[in-house]
């Protein structure tokens, strides 16, 4: 996960599909955005202290999320 956190830490671009979120709960990133992701993982980003939405797309910072239902 520390690469992920790099790209987080300097700003890069980064998307997450399906259960990728997952990676930007472990790099702490997910704290205060505003995400979506498959609805297995809506505990884990309430947890994460994430605002879960339920579209198909969130996109919060320029950091895109995606879930397919």
């Amino acid at each position: 996960m520390a690469f992920a956190k790099v790209f987080f830490d300097d700003g890069k671009p980064m998307a997450a599909i399906c259960h990728g979120p997952w990676t930007i709960i472990e790099t702490g990133a997910a704290h205060g955005g505003r995400m979506t992701s498959w609805p297995a993982l809506k505990t884990d980003l309430k947890n994460a202290g994430a605002d879960r939405e339920d579209p198909e797309v969130v996109v919060d910072q320029d950091l895109p999320a995606m879930a397919s239902s």
